[in-house]
This record gives structure tokens, sequence and C-alpha cells, in this order.
């Protein structure tokens, strides 16, 4: 007999389980670097989140009859405006950053100065609660609001006095944003399940273009070209092409309640602008916040939180993910910046440097012959690699001495398939499995069906087991009629494959009622 060869490895199954989880992308990777903090005790539910367009991009949060804005390096609250008389709706910081606008439900807007807290302004038109306002992103004299009386009006802030009040919503107005390249247009979602483009230089203050989203509008925004639009109501996230005459491009329904806010974020390598892609990120009432790509038309990425979820906002630099809650609670996701990672670089790096200086050896010192396996080598060491020693189980031994019978016996005593299927194909890659079957007493060949009742119907080993058992079956069928304990164990293979494949049947009848369901709510 041949020697054994001395470089034999442990065998390992070729019918690898596919991974229930799908591996993670780099875009998830991306998401998930957002380490997340929470923001607790805001009394009720955060119903509008907004980042200051100057750096270093402070946040505001409304909830209750308060306003807060928040510092983006330590997340703590750097100032609290309070005097509203009722719940505080909508807010949106001036394109400097110096002022802000917010709206309660008792009608009345408010522009503050972020730095003192003080009221400059206070607009009263509206007749019943304010939803939103919104300053237009290169125009600091205007800004849009509209409400529960179905109006949307566009304001001169200096004077406190609408110049246009743009009508033709039928229902509550509970959502609007400006457009990115021009300050005139703004587009507003409704109640009554309409979106409208408003141009204000149109005399009349008729619509321009109007979409139907087909359920109440919860949120809309301009997404950076200013040609497309994504809304959100029921549990869908539409994208709108404007510019080609308000055509629906993709209706994204990955969220299983209301979508309540949406807003553009962007995603691409550090310090490449021009690489950056924007992606639209949604949060709703299931608790999901889903990150849609609307360049391939695909989600690609989800993270759950423990509450309702009501509004979301991210910072113009890419560093902040704010979401508010039901509960009054604010998950807050920050990525280090480059001061971050430059200043834990020059610690780790000054560190390294003292344990260098205070550990020096040098090759006349006692303790540099006595270094330890922990030691690490210096440039220039020659290192010495001893070799591994592969540790083999039982039935990775008897292959090696190629003693196969024993082998299979040995692994089916160990009951662990994955092991027993990865050497029946060793040993049919050696033309050796038939003849280890035809070898086997009763009681190993028990062995070998009671294994074979067990696992020949699960689907990744089914592919090799099935053809095996009709081997077996017609290998030994004279050894099992004269044995009832093997025909006991026949009985049990049998009654194995009868429910699985009533099993299969189950589920054909049910695929046959679901298909017909899905491809009316495809054309629907």
């Amino acid at each position: 007999m041949a020697e054994p060869n001395s470089t034999f490895k442990p065998i390992k199954p070729k019918l690898k389980p596919k991974p229930r989880t799908p591996k993670q992308t780099p875009e998830s990777k991306y998401w998930s670097s957002f380490k997340n903090h929470q923001i607790p005790d805001l009394i009720s539910s955060i119903t509008s989140l907004t980042f200051s367009p100057s750096p270093p991009h402070p946040f505001a949060a409304t909830h209750s009859t308060s306003l807060k804005i928040f510092n983006p390096q330590t997340l703590s609250p750097s100032s609290t405006i309070s005097s509203f008389s009722d719940v505080v709706s909508s807010a949106s910081f001036r394109c400097d950053g110096l002022l802000i606008a917010a709206s309660d439900l008792s009608g009345l807007i408010q522009v503050f100065d972020v730095k003192t807290r003080t009221p400059l302004r206070k607009l009263r038109s509206h007749t019943r609660p304010v939803r939103f306002l919104k300053y237009p992103l290169h125009d600091k004299l205007h800004l849009v609001s509209g409400g529960d009386d179905a109006v949307v009006k566009y304001w001169d802030v200096a004077s406190e006095t609408p110049l246009l009040e743009l009508l033709g919503h039928k229902d509550y107005v509970r959502c609007g944003d400006f457009s990115p390249v021009s300050h005139e247009m703004c587009v507003t979602g409704s109640y009554d399940h309409t979106v409208k483009l408003w141009d204000v230089r149109v005399t009349g203050s008729k619509t321009v273009m109007e979409v139907n989203h087909g359920k109440p509008v919860e949120s809309v925004v301009f997404l950076p070209s200013g040609g497309l639009v994504a809304t959100a109501g029921g549990n869908s996230v539409k994208i709108w092409d404007f510019i080609g005459g308000g055509q629906m491009v993709y209706s994204m329904e990955s969220h299983t309640k209301t979508v309540t806010s949406v807003c553009v974020g962007r995603v691409g390598k550090e310090n490449v602008e021009e690489g950056r892609e924007h992606r639209v990120l949604s949060v709703g009432l299931d608790g999901y916040m889903k990150v849609f790509d609307y360049g391939r038309m695909k989600v690609t990425h989800s993270m759950r939180f423990p509450a309702p979820l009501m509004s979301i906002g991210f910072s113009p630099d890419c560093g902040v993910r704010v979401i508010g809650s039901s509960n009054g609670v604010m998950y807050v996701g920050k990525r280090k910046t480059k001061e971050e990672n430059m200043e834990s670089g020059l610690r780790s790096f000054w560190s390294l440097g003292v344990e260098q200086e205070r550990r020096v050896m040098r090759p006349s010192y006692f303790r540099y012959f006595h270094r330890g396996q922990g030691d690490k080598p210096k440039e220039g060491d020659y290192l010495v690699m001893r070799p591994k020693k592969v540790k083999l189980a039982e039935h990775d031994k008897l292959l090696k001495k190629f003693r196969h019978k024993e082998a299979l016996v040995s692994v089916l005593g160990n009951k662990n398939p994955e092991n027993v299927v990865a050497v029946m194909e060793e040993l049919v890659a050696r033309r050796k499995l038939l003849k280890c079957v035809e070898n086997l007493d009763n009681e190993e060949l028990g062995l070998l069906l009671m294994f074979l009742q067990k696992y020949s119907t699960v689907p990744r080993f089914s592919g090799l087991l099935m053809g095996l058992t009709k081997k077996v079956l017609e290998m030994r069928v004279e050894d099992i009629r004269s044995s009832e304990a093997l025909k006991g164990q026949i009985r049990n293979l049998k009654r194995s494959v009868e429910e699985e494949i009533r099993m299969q049947h189950s589920l054909q009848e049910l695929q046959g009622i679901i298909s017909p369901l899905l491809r009316i709510a495809g054309r629907g």
C-alpha cells in the first residue's frame, strides 16, 4: 500500500448552506457606520427636524410647545425656544443659518434669531393650524407655509404680509419644499392626494402642474437635480419627473405602514465631492428607515427602530443623521469627522511612540534573548515559522489510511450531517461509496438508513442522499426483507418522503392562490 500523504487536509462538505442574510454591501457598511445615540425625554412626538445650511450645521427639533437647537458635535441642546402657545409643528432655517422660522397649531408663524432666541417677526394670516413652512434655498426675504385651511401662502417676511395665497388644494396641506435650482418654484402635498407645483411668478396664483399620489401625502421633497420630486403617502414613496410632464418614475412600497417623512442624503467616498451619490431616506410608522437609490430604483439599506418614526433629517456635510420618534426619543447617527480621526490617530501615534521608547531592546540586553512569543518582530529580524499541526478527526485519519468503510461507519456514529455528507462526497470522488454500502453489516446498515430517513429531505443534502437511498434499496433489498429492524427503518423513511411530498403539494396550492393576487396587485 502506498504511503499515506503527509499533507492530508481535513475534508469539508461541498454543499454549503446559503446564508439567510445577504452579504453586507459597501453602501450598507456606509449607513451602518453612523453610530447611534439616543436623545430621550423630549416629552412628545418629534414632528419636524431641520438642519442649518451653514457649518457646523446645528439641527432643530420641534416637540410639544418647544423648539430645541442641538450642537452636531456634542449632540447636546445649545438653545431652547419656548415662546409658543400651542404645539410646534414645523421649523426651517434661513439659507445663512442666522434665522429660524417655526409654526404652531394656533396658526402663528414666528421668526427667531438663532443666537439670541429673540422673536423678530410674527406672521399671522392662517385661520387654522400651520403644518409646514419652508425657506427658499437662496432667498432670505421670503418663505412659504401651508396648513389645515388648505391654503398655501407665500410670505414677505420683513413686512409680515402674505404676498400670494395659492389656492387649489381641497384638504389639509401637510408638506412642501422649495426647488433647489429656483427660489420661485415650490411644491406642496395635501391630504386630497395631490401634489402641486407652484411658480410665484405666475399670475392668478394658479398651479403649474399637479400629480395624484393616490393616498394622503405626508411628505414631499425635491431631489437635487430640481426635476425630480419624491412624495410619501400611505405605505409608498413615489418619484415623479416634473420636467417630463409629471410622469411617475417609480413607486417604492417596502414600508408596511404609513410613510411619515422623507429627506435626501448622500453617500460616497470621503473627500470626493463629485463622486457622492444622492439617496432618498424615508421613515414610517412601522419603525423602519429605508434608503432608496433612485438611480438604480432599489432599496439599498434598511434599519429598524423600536418606535413609530415621525421625522428624519440629514446634515449637508453627511456627518449626522437624525430620526424623530412618536415617543419623544431622537435617534442620532453620527460619523467621525476628519478632525476627530486625525486627533485619534495622533493620540495613538503618540502613545505608540512612548511605548516604543520605554520598551526599546538591544542585542546587548539580557531580556533581548528571553523574548516571549508575544513579542512583535522588528524590521530586519529573521522569522522562523513553525508549521501548524493539522488536527484530523477520526474519519479523516481513516480516510488517510484508505479504510473507507470504517470512515463511513465512524462518521455515521458522530451524528454530524455535514461531516457525513463530506465523507460521502469524498467516497464518491474515490468511487468507493457503493462498495462501502455493499460491505455494511445489518447494524451498520441500520445507522445509514436512520441517517437517510432524517436528512434525505433536507434541501441542501437531498441531491446526494435521495440518489444514495435509491441505490441502498436496490443493493440491500434481501437484507432489509430479512430484518424487522431494517423494515422499520424503511417504513420511517417512507413516511418522511410522503410528508415532504404532501408539504410540497400544499406549497404549490398556496402558490396557485397567491400568484393571481400578486399579478392583480402588480397591475394596480
